[in-house]
């Protein structure tokens, strides 16, 4: 058992007047719980919301509680007590959620066996030292994190600057490989699959899958159903593919992108776990800004390279006028504006310089990151509280649950050297335009302003009680696709694209939610992309005032403004534009905003990738749909799909695109 455990638990008294109440779930509330964030009961059914909220606080204290008595710091139950069902209260009516991540494993089992990995969404590994020849393993090294995070749920950035810096060689030898019936030995393998083809004494392994579980049988702690290993061995033959037209060669950016994608792959094929990347390249690189090029490099069809968004690392120095042709088209490279991520908090605030050893960012951008650093998140909601009071009061407990998971090691040293140094949090909002809808604009950034002092009050005093560093950034707007559908608030700062809605949720095959939904009438896909996975619509309808479709600047200027009063990470956002109106502006607009924003992606607003998220409909598509629809009774479910994507949101869903929409 990696954290150790305390005991703290709510007042049962308290308990009762939340026992068989459910809160005021969103339209997509109550079957995305139920899907992703309902824990499993020992009685062989799915938790309810009260009990989840119950688990997740008794959790977050018993850490608190744990960390102090070991250090022998003042602890008091009674003001623990108070302080933890006020955080209940809050979290019930939705003012405050942890990430995706902490609703289903704060308090878990799987959190005291495996650490604080499996409660932090986003991560960052660099490839810069892969040819580095006084380091052990040194090219496995960052496939092997990528791998060994993802497949706790984590998504994993990365960049390329490893090109170059190796050359392949054809293995020397073979021997039989035992392949481990664990992460841990999935990874492992793969770490000796890579370095066999960079180190002439280390032998090719042949894998022996016996140890391996057939697909379907019961993956005790972390939930879910074994894909058997159909996975590995895709995995295994993309390397070996790869290799073939490699070997002699020096690494490049393509090598490095191809491997990364080809180990999300394998994570997506091999049960439940949904994990996207995103890659980061040098503007320079034709190769790297070509690997999604459909029209002019046509064998992108061939490798997973759906399995991560690419962007370019620039600066305000930077000529953008050839990448952003290629964002015209694709949507693709994003941009990562390194300078302002590392000088900066607040981009109105003066520069303070405490992130230059950063390098990257999560998938979906929200979190500024160093080497093997992993990032906490979690939501507030400003438009469901009542008053700026309300909302202050609301951001300690995000606050505080964010601190709280920088207590809990991870089973990795280096990541928990940088983590110890850096405490990263990210308190995002969601619901952004609601709120702004709500009390205007203006408004909505004074509550940033002053929300944003608070937070970092809170940080001094609650660092000084638990004696460690004061985090280094501790505010960021993430997309929230997933954990706004229980709320039924926008997704972080973006607008709703359309009156009416068909929303997209992805299902494990093997879910029981299927067959219910089938019998509903539901529209149920395969996934175009995804190995077992399905795909089904639900008709959504917004009032006319919540659905409106801001332009590509105002929708820069939201997210400027944001960076500049709220996030000392980073806003994640992408920038819907027209793409014959508004696409030949975007790199005056990368021009005009280079000094103002750390991070963008764009997304081209015609239909132009598959099983999209949202898609616009009529409203006679939309009625002549929900008419076919009966009720759906999810109430004695008895198991869910375990994991949430790391981040879910709209920006970190990677794109593949038609090749005919390039033409």
């Amino acid at each position: 058992m990696l954290v150790p455990r305390e005991d703290f638990a709510l007042d049962p008294n308290f308990l009762v007047e939340y026992i068989g109440r459910q809160p005021k779930w969103g339209p997509l509330g109550y079957i995305t719980y139920k899907r992703t964030y309902a824990g499993d009961k020992p009685d062989g059914t799915t938790e309810e919301f009260w009990e989840t909220c119950q688990r997740v606080i008794e959790g977050m204290y018993q850490i608190q509680k744990g960390h102090c008595l070991r250090l022998g710091l003042p602890w008091s139950d009674a003001k623990a007590q108070r302080s933890a069902q006020e955080a209940y209260r809050r979290m019930f009516a939705f003012k405050w959620l942890p990430p995706g991540r902490g609703l289903s494993k704060m308090g878990t089992e799987v959190m005291y066996r495996i650490g604080g990995a499996c409660l932090n969404n986003c991560g960052f590994a660099s490839t810069k030292n892969i040819g580095n020849p006084n380091i052990q393993n040194a090219f496995s090294a960052p496939f092997c994190w990528l791998m060994d995070m993802s497949m706790l749920g984590v998504g994993v950035g990365f960049d390329t600057k490893g090109a170059g810096s190796i050359q392949f060689i054809k293995p020397l030898t073979v021997e039989k490989h035992v392949v481990g019936d664990s992460r841990e030995g999935w990874v492992e393998y793969l770490r000796q699959l890579l370095e066999s083809f960079v180190d002439p004494e280390v032998a090719y392994p042949i894998a022996d899958y016996s140890q391996v579980r057939p697909k379907g049988a019961p993956i005790r702690g972390f939930g879910g159903t074994a894909s058997g290993p159909e996975a590995l061995e895709l995995l295994t033959s993309r390397v070996n593919k790869l290799m073939e037209l490699y070997i002699g060669e020096t690494v490049d950016s393509r090598a490095i992108v191809d491997i990364a994608n080809s180990v999300g792959e394998c994570v997506v094929a091999g049960g439940v776990r949904r994990t996207a990347e995103i890659a980061f390249g040098d503007p320079e690189d034709d190769l790297f800004l070509s690997l999604k090029d459909f029209g002019n490099n046509r064998d992108t069809d061939v490798w997973p390279r759906w399995a991560s968004n690419n962007s370019c690392v620039v600066s305000s120095k930077t000529k953008f006028t050839k990448m952003a042709e290629l964002t015209q088209l694709y949507g693709n490279p994003g941009y990562l504006f390194i300078d302002n991520c590392r000088k900066y908090g607040r981009m109105s605030d003066p520069p303070d310089y405490k992130d230059m050893k950063a390098e990257g960012a999560n998938p979906c951008v929200e979190q500024t990151l160093w080497d093997l650093e992993l990032c906490c998140l979690v939501e507030t909601f400003p438009s469901m509280c009542d008053d700026y009071e309300d909302y202050q009061r609301t951001v300690k407990f995000a606050y505080l649950y964010a601190k709280t998971v920088t207590l809990v090691p991870t089973h990795h040293a280096a990541t928990n050297q940088v983590m110890l140094a850096n405490r990263r949090i990210g308190c995002s909002q969601s619901g952004i335009q609601d709120n702004i809808e709500k009390i205007g604009l203006r408004a909505h950034l004074d509550w940033c302003d002053a929300g944003y002092a608070y937070i970092r009050e809170l940080d001094q005093i609650y660092s000084d009680w638990l004696c460690i560093r004061p985090s280094i950034k501790h505010t960021s707007v993430k997309p929230s696709g997933t954990v706004s559908k229980l709320v039924g608030v926008r997704e972080g700062i973006h607008e709703s694209k359309g009156e009416y809605e068909f929303q997209t949720i992805r299902i494990h095959d093997n879910s029981p939610l299927l067959p219910r939904l089938r019998a509903a009438n539901y529209r149920v896909e395969k996934a175009v992309k995804e190995p077992n996975t399905q795909v089904v619509y639900f008709p959504m309808k917004y009032n006319r005032k919540r659905a409106r479709n801001p332009t590509m600047w105002e929708q820069l200027e939201l997210a400027a403004q944001m960076q500049a009063h709220w996030a000392n990470n980073q806003v994640s956002v992408t920038i819907d534009f027209n793409r014959e109106i508004e696409g030949p502006e975007i790199a005056r607009a990368l021009e005009m905003y280079a000094h103002r924003i750390k991070g963008l992606s764009f997304l081209p607003t015609e239909n132009h990738f598959v099983q999209a998220p949202k898609t616009v409909v009529t409203q006679a598509e939309y009625e002549e749909y929900k008419a076919t629809l009966l009720p759906l009774d999810l109430s004695d479910l008895r198991t869910h799909e375990v994991d949430d994507k790391f981040c879910d949101g709209g920006a970190c869903e990677v794109r593949e695109y038609a090749a005919s929409d390039a033409e």
